[in-house]
């Protein structure tokens, strides 16, 4: 709760909330929280928990039954805030989901597996760089915000966790699935330089190369090398140039 920084009047949007310790906390330091919880036992016992544990902040409190990933629209007022302990097997699709979806999140703290958390935070040239480093980059500036001890979980995990804070910005120019989709390309084959790794994104070798070198990128340097500006410029490039 101290490393969310939550304002007054933040609206937060809460995934697997699970037993409510976390909802607990947020309803007294913000002006409402929608938790979505798949488990339909869970959802239906968290608005008897907070009516329980905390009966005066009872009407701060949305609980969406749905699939986190699936949610395509949400009930009350636009979330600013995530705050989550997210599902670690689906951590960074639903994250990324949820940063395409509400572009009124202005702020995120997500507890995810410490591996995933080093790569979201990751920096280009670093060896935790992949692409969740540069699919998050595209939405907000990304760090690492703390290390979670394995003995505060019930059942104690075989996984080191770690906090990550998103701080939203403008992407950069272009279009952000043509964008995406020459990201994936690049690191589908990590050890190769751009020129080989992305001849079948842009219809040959020769292509791949023209586009490179239009975009002002080393045709030899490999994906990792890339900032997610550069991939957005890549991607802006003419496809019928060098085909």
């Amino acid at each position: 709760m101290r490393t969310a920084d939550l304002e007054p009047d933040d609206v937060v949007l809460e995934v697997g909330p699970g037993l409510g310790s976390l909802t607990l906390g947020l309803l007294p330091a913000c002006a409402h929280v929608t938790a979505v919880e798949i488990d339909p036992r869970l959802s239906e016992q968290l608005p008897r928990t907070v009516a329980e544990r905390a009966p005066q902040l009872a009407d701060r409190l949305t609980v969406v039954t749905a699939d986190a990933l699936r949610v395509r629209e949400l009930p009350g007022p636009p979330p600013t805030a995530l705050v989550a302990n997210l599902p670690y097997n689906i951590a960074v699709p639903v994250l990324l989901h949820l940063l395409e979806l509400l572009p009124t999140l202005r702020t995120a703290l997500v507890l995810v597996q410490a591996e995933v958390a080093d790569r979201l935070a990751a920096a280009p040239g670093t060896e935790s760089y992949g692409v969740p480093s540069v699919k998050a980059a595209w939405y907000a500036d990304v760090r690492r915000a703390g290390n979670v001890p394995r003995p505060v979980f019930w059942p104690v995990p075989n996984v080191d966790s770690g906090l990550v804070a998103l701080t939203r910005r403008p992407s950069p120019p272009g279009d952000r699935a043509a964008t995406f989709a020459a990201i994936d390309a690049a690191f589908a084959t990590r050890r190769k330089g751009l020129r080989a790794a992305l001849a079948g994104w842009a219809g040959s070798p020769a292509a791949a190369e023209t586009r490179l070198r239009a975009a002002g990128i080393d045709p030899t340097t490999r994906g990792e090398r890339l900032s997610v500006a550069e991939f957005a410029r890549l991607a802006a490039t003419d496809p019928v140039v060098g085909a």
